[in-house]
């Protein structure tokens, strides 16, 4: 096997073997990733020892996980079958579908085959890759209005704007409409170069990085030229209403309270609206209420009105990421 950055547990002396057959060795080699990554990295994180031998792999290990890893490497090879690659995520997401307890793990592996929640844009086809995603996902869908709420890097605004690239390309919305609050810039604004749309820009920048991934670069452009796809602040949707549009406010936790209110009352006839934002990196001034958590309040238990929440283990970014995460938690709860 090559050498992988990653360093698999040592091999128990007693182990017992699992011995798993694919039949095209073209698709075992992309299983196995370059340099045997995908493999390694299955090894060190479900605790097994796996030596390739022809179109086999020989999984060594305790039972439980023994079992474990089957079920991933089975996923990911019927993944390959379809014709869909697998990346390091895509290896991450097999292992976290999976949950804490393997007693889950047929059911969690179901939801994790292709095709399941499936959302396909012009360049590539996008799964969520944890539990809370899919049912995210799956609110997105069946919910004129959807809260994403959660840490940095857990997929909220990425699966809402695939979302509705599928909206828009399927003719089930005339429009996307993707904005945001320029806390950042508040009385600055007037300084920065350039015209407005130049000096919002920067803060709308993950906006334009998610729509990149989904739509091929050339027809990004005209559907902005012809307004089927607006980027703007959310101080310009006042007096708007937005009908057969599928809208995203991301960062909603800078929102104000009468902001939000706004927002919210803009929805209009064949219209989806997605709030996504991050409860502990409000940059509004000291004292001014969110209007995220004003809205998750009043709205809780209204029909028509899903929350999903998102924590450290949906981070779907580098792995440090989740633990980063993990780590702020801890000392905020230490200081508390």
């Amino acid at each position: 096997m090559g050498i992988s950055a990653l360093t698999p547990p040592k091999r128990p002396e007693d182990a017992i073997e699992t011995l798993l057959e694919f039949p095209d060795n073209r698709l075992l080699i992309e299983l196995c990733g370059e340099y045997d990554r995908n493999i390694a990295q299955i090894e060190q994180q479900v605790g097994v020892h796996i030596l390739r031998r022809g179109n086999r792999l020989s999984v060594l290990g305790d039972k439980a996980a023994r079992d474990q890893a089957e079920a991933v490497l089975k996923g990911l090879y019927a993944r390959l079958e379809q014709g869909k690659p697998v990346a390091t995520g895509d290896v991450e997401g097999a292992m976290r579908m999976m949950g804490t307890m393997f007693g889950d793990t047929v059911e969690q592996m179901e939801m994790f085959q292709p095709g399941t929640y499936e959302i396909r844009t012009r360049k590539k086809p996008v799964e969520p890759r944890t539990e809370a995603q899919k049912a995210y996902v799956a609110n997105l869908f069946d919910n004129e209005l959807a809260f994403g709420i959660g840490p940095a890097g857990t997929g909220k605004t990425y699966l809402a704007v695939a979302v509705g690239v599928t909206m828009l390309l399927s003719g089930a919305v005339e429009k996307i409409i993707l904005s945001r609050p320029a806390v950042e810039a508040g009385e600055r604004l007037g300084f920065l170069p350039g015209d407005m749309k130049e000096k919002v820009d920067p803060y709308m920048q993950p906006l334009y990085d998610a729509l990149n991934d989904f739509l091929p670069q050339k027809q990004l452009q005209k559907l902005m030229e012809e307004k089927r796809i607006e980027i703007a602040p959310l101080a310009f949707m006042r007096g708007r209403t937005l009908a057969n549009a599928f809208v995203v406010l991301d960062e909603a936790q800078n929102a104000t309270t009468m902001q939000m209110k706004m927002f919210l009352t803009r929805l209009g006839e064949g219209s989806r609206m997605v709030i996504t934002g991050d409860r502990t990196q409000v940059d509004l001034p000291r004292g001014t209420a969110s209007g995220l958590a004003d809205a998750e309040r009043i709205l809780n238990g209204v029909r028509g009105v899903s929350f999903n929440y998102f924590n450290a283990k949906d981070v779907v970014r580098h792995p440090l990421v989740a633990r980063i995460i993990e780590a702020y938690d801890a000392a905020d709860g230490t200081a508390g």
